[in-house]
């Protein structure tokens, strides 16, 4: 289980969310922050009842003892039972790290998968036609893009041209553009975790896995660390439409976030975000293919406190914080079945995303419809907290 921590392994300050069952110490089960340390799993609801919570007074966190919260397990055998098929509903395991938190998600902010996404408008879905497409569209405008400072001249003057030879796009302008694309990739409480299964919609043929950093930001729209996140893609469902976002991005198990939250200290900072390489790693159970490639958070094109701001700010606010995907330099190009098609997912993939100091977050890949349901809501959290007497704590 070791594989899915950071390479320095206990060394920063991991924070996550676990299910724990119910048992003589703990009445009625439910999710809890917990603090993942060398010596156990520790449940932090004593001080804070939701992540959400926790992360508005990180700064705390290096106040506070271990000895002081209930240690509901070793980091392996929580891991474990995170990782296996079928939960034993009777021992802990780990959920998406994020919970009231808004989940938001930032387009096209890599060159690279700004020429996918022109690629899918201008195939309108159609999968066959992207190899024809990418070849014409890289030939004219490729390398022109990738030093381009979003919204300076050079990049208004490109878009003149590009505009003149009738190749100007919805996702040129937000990538070279001065403001960047923010959406909402899904619902607070929805985010799936390490271990659980992720959904495609039965609807799409052409999709992929993006692997990306996913920044941890506080009611006061500061960045307290980060986590690895999959803001799994419709490419078809979008590329009909940029309307279509929505049923793109935003479907039962689409979003999965972990393993843990690695806060901001000593060991970790933002220099170390800006820097940091993302892997991927898809395996086919039906067919044993297998792709590798990745992202590389050096080649961005926006600062990522640039899409801090352009996120919360006085124009908006998010009194529950919210957990921000970056976006990803990775496009898949590479075939899987017919020659040109290129890649798209398989029932029961395996993708694993990875990163040095955030560790690795593994899913299988289904239907939406096929996943686990998403039945546990804002309602739920706060009859579940209630019911364990944590509402009238101050967190």
């Amino acid at each position: 289980m070791q594989k899915f921590l950071p390479s320095d392994g206990f060394n920063g300050t991991l924070l996550g969310r676990a299910w724990i069952p119910q048992s003589e110490a703990n009445p009625v089960a439910g999710p809890s922050p917990v603090w993942v340390t060398e010596n156990g799993v520790l449940d932090l609801s004593n001080f804070a009842v939701t992540t959400s919570a926790l992360l508005n007074k990180a700064e705390l966190m290096s106040a506070i003892q271990a000895s002081d919260f209930p240690n509901i397990g070793s980091f392996d055998n929580v891991m474990s039972n995170t990782m296996a098929l079928k939960h034993n509903r009777s021992t802990p395991y780990f959920l998406s790290p994020f919970d009231l938190q808004a989940i938001k998600a930032c387009g096209v902010t890599f060159a690279a998968s700004m020429i996918e996404r022109v690629i899918e408008e201008r195939a309108a879905g159609d999968l066959s036609l992207a190899a024809e497409l990418r070849a014409d569209i890289a030939a004219k405008v490729g390398e022109n893009l990738s030093k381009l400072e979003p919204g300076s001249a050079q990049a208004e003057e490109l878009k003149h041209l590009l505009k003149s030879q009738g190749l100007w796009s919805q996702y040129l302008e937000v990538g070279i553009g001065p403001d960047a694309e923010v959406f909402t990739k899904a619902q607070p409480l929805s985010t799936v975790g390490p271990g659980a299964e992720v959904g495609l919609h039965p609807i799409s043929n052409w999709n992929n896995p993006e692997p990306e950093i996913v920044l941890a930001v506080n009611c006061h729209a500061k960045v307290v660390g980060a986590s690895l996140g999959n803001d799994v893609n419709l490419r078809d469902i979008e590329g009909r439409s940029a309307l279509l976002l929505g049923k793109a991005k935003d479907n039962n198990a689409s979003c999965a976030i972990g393993p843990f939250i690695r806060l901001f200290d000593d060991t970790f900072n933002l220099n170390d975000v800006r820097k940091a390489e993302v892997s991927l790693v898809v395996e086919g159970v039906e067919d044993q293919f297998e792709l590798r490639d990745g992202s590389s958070m050096r080649e961005i094109s926006r600062d990522v406190l640039d899409l801090v701001s352009q996120t919360i700010s006085p124009n908006h606010q998010y009194p529950d914080g919210l957990a921000l995907f970056t976006g990803t330099l990775f496009a898949p190009t590479k075939d899987r079945d017919e020659a040109g098609n290129g890649f798209t997912h398989k029932q029961g993939d395996i993708v694993t995303i990875a990163s040095d100091k955030l560790g690795s977050l593994q899913n299988r890949v289904t239907r939406s419809n096929l996943a686990p349901p998403w039945e546990f809501g804002i309602t739920a959290l706060m009859q579940n907290l209630a019911q364990r007497n944590l509402l009238n704590k101050e967190n």
